[in-house]
């Protein structure tokens, strides 16, 4: 039957939007085995029951920041000692247990013991979720060519042969360090074979075998002319493609055309921050492509060079092995899918009463539901080997909010017919409560946790909210300098590896965001395997590729015993709390320029985010900064710059004129650097678009902002574009 609101359906004590309840019914449930009658039963609960527990959670976040905002009202000269046992009073802090290691159960490898790089992408979009999954391997000698990876961009035209030279170099240099022979270089090389199941090389020497024969793992072809020589090296792959009829491989002394690598060995399809998603529409559409990944029929017509194709899941690789055997090789990165957190709700279903449900309840109903395709899949290859689910958990606030996810995932498997703990569990450490209280957040989560990683982005936004009354905080290029950033990234390895999570889940990595700077990023981003950190967020498929170089030049397995050695898998976390909750506060006078440029950074930042956002639903998106430099941005950066504003407008540092003024320079800026976009709407000269209006929401009314977050009103002035543009 239908509700007397509009487009909505009631089900149980349900209202829900007829897009969603339709798509439910005959795309999503046939070919689960779940009965209809059990989903929205469970469903019905999740929404009416634990609803309300969500609200008092988030109460219980508001109740805290309020209390910390008395305590530095009423005490003007800081002490960390005061203020940590003042934490701990109001259960801000949370009493460390005694040690433990976590019982997750059978976990697919690649997150137990395969180390690489992550892509993180918005399911929103079909054809970025399928590069995504398909960026498993990657073309090192392309990576290289067509990026700054080698401290410059190509030239313009046709193939450089000097440049394809140098790329060579790099390729064979980086063969010799991660698949070395055992006399010479792959640079001599003059003919690759195998010989009784054994690599052999001619160089221009004689020949030459594997330093480690067991690193080789199989072929394609011909043994005695392969086309491809498939190889290992700390666990991921390394093809070397021969092809003597390629222009590359042709000018090859041994044919190579090719070295490709097994790069984003897992990709999270994100529901949350690289998305706009507003209203039930959008949410179907979410659904709908993460529905596709699952059931592996999901496409998207690509036109590249002026060729239209369709674009599909790859299928694995297969190759002889060194004893005629078959090897197979996943072709597609290990899916996850990232759920909302728990602060935003959805008007594509409604309560008992009338309210909008929390988005992030009906994630974990729909995703999990989504993912028992491939979990039932008779034929062809499954996303998880071993029967699991991956959801990836943002925005957690302490122990409480994550022994509240686990009965969330309880409950849903036991409305869909799963398995205890068939749902495994990402947990993003990207929160100040859940960074000081990670071992207990971990321990709610014990049977579940899938990995945990560190989200310097939003970290850095909850920081300046949290501490917002406090004082005025350092400029935002000066947070990694700050005590609680390095104390941040090494407590986290640490306490994971307190924790057993080694062997057992990831411990990941933030994301870079330059992805126009490779030759910086391969500089750089080799400190994440060096942290212990067994995978780390790329941009794109071309940068996961020439991340996946680190993984071969660092055994990260080998660290993180080094660094379970040296702590004797103590928990430390006392021993870094000081630093932890030590506050940026600036201890500089800023002068009027720098304060200027300041502002007018963020602002700029905001607008050249929130324009795309609110008018035309791109949630993430390289986004060019006050210098023109492309940056990767989504709702995290928007955060920080927000925040960033509203704590220096809040302590006098700028005044409400002076931001006034900087936004509306730099929308000018903004609507001159998207010029060429033919669907941009300019902000200038009228300033009264619900996108610049959103940006100025951000800060003049961030200080009530819950926690700081952006997404409360982005949504509502992205309903409102919407709602002009149907009018």
């Amino acid at each position: 039957m239908r509700s007397r609101q509009l487009d909505m359906t009631a089900v149980e004590n349900l209202h829900v939007d007829v897009a969603l309840h339709t798509f439910v019914e005959q795309e999503l449930l046939p070919g689960t085995g779940v009965d209809p009658g059990d989903f929205w039963t469970g469903l019905d609960a999740l929404v009416n029951e634990f609803g309300p527990r969500n609200r008092g959670l988030l109460d219980r976040r508001l109740d805290l920041q309020a209390r910390i905002d008395d305590w530095h009202d009423r005490h003007e000269r800081f002490d960390a000692e005061t203020y940590v046992e003042f934490l701990r009073e109001i259960g801000y802090l949370v009493p460390t247990g005694d040690g433990f290691t976590i019982d997750n159960g059978d976990v697919d490898p690649e997150i137990r013991v395969v180390a690489g790089p992550q892509l993180v992408v918005p399911v929103l979009n079909a054809r970025y979720s399928l590069n995504a999954a398909n960026a498993r391997w990657g073309s090192l000698y392309d990576a290289l060519y067509g990026t700054d990876a080698l401290g410059d961009l190509p030239p313009d035209g046709p193939y450089d042969a000097t440049r394809g030279a140098r790329v060579i170099a790099w390729a064979k240099s980086f063969l010799d360090d991660a698949v070395p022979l055992d006399v010479g270089s792959h640079a001599d090389a003059r003919a690759y074979r195998v010989v009784d199941g054994e690599l052999v090389v001619d160089t221009g020497h004689g020949t030459a075998g594997l330093a480690d024969a067991a690193q080789f793992l199989g072929y394609q072809r011909d043994p005695a002319n392969p086309s491809v020589l498939l190889f290992e090296n700390h666990g991921l792959a390394v093809e070397i493609v021969i092809d003597r009829n390629h222009a590359v491989g042709g000018a090859d002394p041994a044919g190579v055309a090719d070295v490709r690598l097994e790069a984003a060995v897992t990709a999270i399809m994100d529901c949350e921050d690289s998305v706009v998603a507003v209203d039930a529409a959008d949410k179907v559409e979410v659904y709908r492509n993460w529905l596709g990944l699952m059931r592996g029929d999901l496409t998207a017509e690509v036109t590249k060079n002026g060729v239209t194709g369709t674009r599909r899941l790859e299928t694995d690789r297969t190759y002889t092995d060194p004893d005629g055997g078959v090897v197979t090789r996943r072709g597609t990165a290990l899916m996850l899918v990232r759920n909302v957190g728990l602060l935003t709700t959805t008007p594509a279903v409604r309560d008992a009463v009338g309210n909008e449900a929390f988005e992030g309840l009906l994630d974990a109903a729909i995703t999990v539901l989504a993912a028992v395709h491939d979990l039932r899949r008779a034929g062809g290859s499954r996303n998880s080997q071993y029967g699991a689910v991956y959801v990836v958990k943002p925005k957690l606030h302490g122990p409480d909010e994550a022994a509240f996810t686990d009965e969330v995932f309880h409950h849903v498997e036991q409305m869909l017919g799963l398995s205890p703990n068939t749902v495994k569990v990402g947990l993003m450490d990207e929160e100040r409560r859940t960074s000081v209280n990670l071992h207990e957040c971990i321990r709610a989560l014990n049977r579940r946790i899938a990995f945990i990683n560190t989200g310097f982005l939003d970290r850095t936004g909850d920081e300046i909210h949290t501490s917002m009354v406090a004082g005025p905080v350092v400029r935002k290029a000066e947070m990694k300098s700050e005590p609680w950033y390095d104390a941040y990234e090494q407590s986290n390895v640490e306490t994971g590896l307190a924790c057993g999570l080694g062997g057992r889940a990831q411990i990941g990595k933030g994301m870079w965001a330059a992805p126009d700077s490779m030759f910086d990023m391969l500089d750089q981003k080799v400190a994440h395997p060096r942290s212990g950190a067994t995978c780390a967020w790329v941009p794109s498929p071309t940068a996961a590729t020439l991340h996946a170089s680190h993984y071969h030049r660092v055994d990260v397995s080998a660290v993180q015993q080094r660094l379970v050695d040296r702590s004797s898998g103590a928990v430390s976390v006392d021993d870094r709390l000081n630093d932890l909750l030590a506050i940026p506060l600036t201890r500089t006078n800023y002068s009027e320029s720098e304060r200027e440029a300041e502002l007018r950074n963020n602002a700029q930042g905001i607008l050249g985010y929130v324009v795309r956002w609110v008018d035309q639903g791109i949630g993430c998106s390289t986004v060019p900064d006050i210098n023109d430099v492309a940056l990767m941005e989504d709702r995290a950066t928007c955060r920080i710059s927000s925040q960033h504003i509203a704590n220096w407008l809040r302590h006098g540092l700028v005044d409400a004129g002076e931001v006034d003024e900087a936004f509306r320079a730099m929308a000018v800026v903004v609507d001159r650097q998207n010029v060429n976009d033919p669907n941009y709407r300019p902000m200038a000269p009228d300033f009264d678009g619900p996108a610049f209006l959103a940006a100025l929401d951000l800060v003049f009314h961030g200080c009530e902002q819950p926690n700081g977050y952006t997404e409360p009103i982005l949504h509502a002035r992205r309903l409102d574009r919407k709602a002009r543009g149907a009018s």
